[in-house]
């Protein structure tokens, strides 16, 4: 498959905010490493996953190729153009051609714009349609995702919509531009778990309709699973794990990894394999992150040797890439 995107060594570390006291005292700079030195590449047409406990650095990922944060260093290619290096007129073609789907629609809609003028305002942003035939387009994206009739929900207010209404809302307003490439942050986690099944295959629908590519990041597996081509597993800033996703499901080499897979829910917990036992959670602000092994201090298999030396992400077969000693 053709390379769409391509991501090299990207990092971006957020400065930590003194106390007047604390910049009295010392001059060090502190610095949260949200993303610490990743690369993967997303093929034309498949759905690349990451997924990983909250505060691994996913949303921070895909906010930097939408170029809606700049990196601190690294490099973000997108046919071969690297995008951290666009200006103003370059960029608004390239967000043309790149749309987002937001955690919360609730918090991506204007709640003062109606949900019609919200779909057709990308047409008017970007000189596509504008008027009449911005209005038309809108309504045959509203019946697109399901709004029907669409006549109804055009003069609503986000209010006034269910959270499943509002996030097909959302998929409205980025598939309107026919865009090539979508980043979705957590589409469906703060919907209902009946509809999340009918927002995938809505996603999927635009998949086979419009040649999306997708970038897409969860913090849950079982959507991972349903969804995924490929999938890049981080931790504290990390990829830790990456490949095929029937690879990484059924036979995942990292233990974070396997933990994750542990915590599934599954029909028949008897068939279930070893639940992989894990200490505590991610901390809440990679300031000072572990020597070594970044998963060390909650890995139940961790030696001598991964708390002092960082592992690197090698291929351990084609396509599947691990960092962990045990493997290595």
């Amino acid at each position: 498959m053709v390379e769409l995107v391509r991501v090299e060594n990207l990092k971006k570390y957020f400065p930590l905010e003194k106390t007047f006291i604390e910049k009295l005292l010392t001059r060090e700079r502190k610095w949260v490493k949200a993303v610490d030195g990743i690369s993967f590449t997303i093929r034309r047409g498949e759905i690349f996953t990451i997924a990983g406990e909250t505060g691994c650095g996913k949303t921070t990922t895909g906010r930097l190729i939408l170029r809606l944060i700049e990196p601190t260093s690294g490099k973000i290619f997108y046919n071969d153009v690297d995008i951290t290096a666009l200006k103003k007129a370059e960029l608004r073609d390239f967000r043309r051609r790149v749309q987002p789907i937001f955690q919360d629609p609730y918090a991506s809609l204007n709640p003062r714009m109606k949900i019609g003028d919200a779909i057709k305002h990308p047409l008017e942003i970007h000189g596509v349609a504008s008027g009449r035939e911005a209005r038309e387009e809108a309504l045959k994206m509203l019946a697109e995702v399901g709004l029907t009739p669409p006549e109804k929900f055009y003069n609503l207010f986000p209010k006034d919509l269910s959270g499943g209404q509002r996030q097909r809302v959302a998929i409205a307003r980025a598939m309107i531009l026919k865009p090539e490439f979508i980043v979705a942050d957590e589409p469906v986690s703060m919907i209902d778990v009946s509809l999340k099944a009918s927002i995938l295959r809505l996603m999927l629908k635009f998949k086979e309709e419009l040649g999306l590519t997708y970038l897409f990041i969860t913090h849950e597996l079982a959507i991972a699973k349903y969804i995924s081509d490929r999938i890049a597993v981080m931790y504290l800033g990390k990829i830790v794990e990456m490949g095929p996703a029937r690879r990484i499901l059924t036979d995942p080499l990292h233990p974070y990894t396997r933990a994750l897979l542990s915590a599934v829910p599954v029909p028949n917990p008897e068939k279930k394999g070893r639940k992989i036992p894990i200490k505590g959670e991610v901390p809440v602000s990679p300031i000072n992150v572990p020597s070594g092994c970044r998963f060390n201090p909650r890995c139940p298999l961790a030696s001598e040797k991964c708390l002092k030396e960082e592992p690197l992400l090698i291929e351990v077969e084609k396509d599947h890439f691990v960092a962990c000693h045990l493997v290595s």
